[in-house]
């Protein structure tokens, strides 16, 4: 039961903030309503939400048991100089409608995105991945190269087994006594048979170290937990369960290992790290460190969610990002 836990306690992680202060006061922009749809993918229909105007970024959400709603409406704020295209991933949220979870695979997932690039008529587009969605978009830009313009990771988590155990010892040493009341909410039977309240509960020790501000964190316990009463027990257990096997394709291999292929990827990359992030900023820059020509940005106090907590700081690195890039490209034409 305890690796077993922990195994799930890191998956999460790999997953919303009461502003504070002049600058973070930024507010939702005013922008065209969201455009919300259905992308048939075999026997599943994909929830899809496409939202703003610009250069056009597939949003890959984090848990892997999650769906987009914990990022809601805080990264709306790119929408009024990206076009944000949403999608919640197979099994998950409003995409678990006819899956088996058993039918979920790393490869299921990889194909689905490449799905939903097409739906949008992309030849080629920029994936904006957060957490546990940063190791979707690398194992897609792994395999479909010619397909990924640009990378930007927010808060990554581990791309190898070996960083999942840095991650794995900073996370218990910071939880200490909580990890034990974790394990006694996630066995009692009103967790595992999927209740809201007890599954809200866990989660505030989860993330407790996540969030650099209390009030942060009170904001995204609020967000998660409608997003737990939205799901219901059923959909909660079917996501539960399409994380235990998507953990059976990659970190509960002790092979497991992203880093030295990420050497080949000739894409333009940005990696975003918090310095209050409970993954240690180490295991973005092993990240960074491993991509061609990758940019490491390291968000001052901010924590795991740094759309949310940081959204003016994070808004300038990606615009940053796209100039430099652009900038760059051109330099080479001439």
């Amino acid at each position: 039961m305890r690796s077993r836990l922990l195994a799930a306690s890191i998956a999460a992680t790999i997953i919303a903030a009461s502003p504070q202060g002049p600058v973070r006061a930024l507010q939702t922009p005013v922008t065209s309503p969201p455009r919300e749809g259905r992308i048939a993918i075999g026997g599943a229909l994909l929830y899809s939400r496409d939202i703003g105007r610009g250069q056009a970024l597939i949003v890959l959400h984090g848990g892997p048991d999650f769906d987009t709603s914990y990022l809601l409406p805080d990264l709306d704020r790119l929408a009024d100089g990206y076009r944000l295209l949403y999608y919640d991933q197979r099994g998950r949220g409003r995409s678990a409608d006819g899956v088996r979870p058993e039918d979920v695979t790393m490869a299921t997932d990889v194909d689905d995105l490449d799905k939903v690039r097409q739906h949008f008529q992309s030849q080629s587009t920029a994936l904006l991945a957060h957490s546990w969605g940063a190791v979707l978009a690398l194992e897609y830009a792994l395999g479909h190269s010619e397909h990924v313009s640009h990378l930007i990771l927010m808060n990554p988590a581990p791309a190898s087994t070996s960083d999942l155990r840095v991650f794995r010892k900073s996370y218990l040493e910071r939880l200490g006594a909580d990890m034990d009341r974790q394990r006694a909410i996630s066995a009692s039977a009103a967790y595992q048979a999927g209740d809201p309240e007890a599954v809200a509960a866990r989660y505030r020790l989860h993330f407790k170290f996540a969030l650099a501000r209390p009030g942060d964190y009170e904001r995204l316990m609020a967000t998660m937990k409608a997003a737990f009463v939205r799901q219901g027990n059923d959909g909660i257990v079917k996501a539960r369960a399409v994380e235990d096997r998507l953990m059976r394709d990659t970190w509960q291999v002790d092979s497991y290992d992203l880093l030295p292929r990420l050497r080949t990827l000739k894409i333009p990359t940005l990696v975003i790290a918090g310095d209050h992030d409970f993954i240690p900023v180490e295991i973005a820059a092993h990240v960074a460190a491993a991509i061609p020509d990758a940019r490491l940005v390291t968000l001052e106090n901010c924590g795991h969610f740094a759309y949310l907590e940081c959204p003016t700081d994070l808004r300038t690195a990606v615009d940053q990002f796209f100039r430099q890039t652009a900038s760059a490209i051109a330099k080479r034409r001439h």
